[in-house]
């Protein structure tokens, strides 16, 4: 098999005052970073042409499409450049870089394994942001018909590169918030494999948030209708897995 040749993939939309310090923080990874801007605004346009002055790969979007379709785009650009896997990192800087180099360790053994954060909160969480993703939790469980995405809505994943690209030819997974939650059980549905490693996770006082109410909670809604019947068309398979998982498990 190939060396591996990952990147850090950031989209960024409108956070001009902590885009920077989280290329600088990420540093430490020794590997490259590409950034992609979703239609920001001048400001943050700006920051971020002064990171690619800097050396950092930039994909600017015409237009803001969303934080899927940044991603997405930002999965053609690595593969197009030769990168093998993409580690998704936020522009926030909610997540603790001391916690990244987990995800990059199971290249060597793992290689086409997804890598998923879940995250590890402090006292900054907002107690109805936190009790809220149980709700996408319980679905995302349901339409697995497993406990195996231990969370779906983490900005901190490993993804192998070329596999994510095939699998999104066929499902686009959505523009906007739906994308993390969706590719994540699509990429269950076609038996790739997944692990898991934690990301504390701190929420500034002064954060900024794009999620907006109505349009993302019904995107959300719409999208768990979906998937519960790709699901149904999908149970022998999945309860067949379930069974073979299941005696596996007895056999040892």
């Amino acid at each position: 098999m190939a060396e591996a040749r990952p990147c850090i993939l950031i989209p960024v939309y409108n956070h001009p005052t902590t885009i920077g310090p989280v290329c600088d923080e990420l540093a430490f990874l020794g590997i490259p970073l590409l950034l992609v801007d979703d239609g920001c605004d001048d400001e943050c346009a700006a920051e971020l042409d002064r990171l690619a002055t800097g050396g950092h790969h930039l994909l600017r979007l015409t237009s803001n499409q969303g934080k899927g379709a940044a991603v997405r785009a930002g999965l053609q650009e690595a593969q197009r450049l030769g990168y093998t896997h993409a580690l998704q990192v936020d522009a926030d800087g909610q997540h603790a870089s001391e916690d990244l180099p987990a995800f990059l360790a199971t290249l060597e053994s793992a290689p086409e394994t997804l890598v998923v954060g879940y995250p590890r909160y402090d006292a900054s969480v907002p107690r109805m942001r936190f009790f809220g993703r149980y709700a996408t939790h319980v679905w995302v469980w349901i339409n697995t018909l497993s406990l195996e995405i231990r969370d779906s809505m983490c900005g901190v994943r490993l993804y192998p590169v070329a596999a994510l690209n095939r699998l999104l030819a066929r499902h686009p997974c959505g523009d906007r918030m739906t994308f993390d939650t969706e590719v994540l059980v699509r990429w269950h549905w076609a038996g790739g494999a997944l692990a898991h490693r934690p990301v504390r996770v701190h929420y500034p006082r002064d954060g900024v948030s794009h999620f907006a109410l109505w349009r993302d909670n019904r995107q959300i809604s719409a999208m768990h209708t979906r998937l519960f019947f790709g699901m149904l068309l999908r149970l022998p398979r999945l309860l067949a897995r379930c069974l073979r998982r299941q005696y596996a498990r007895v056999a040892l």
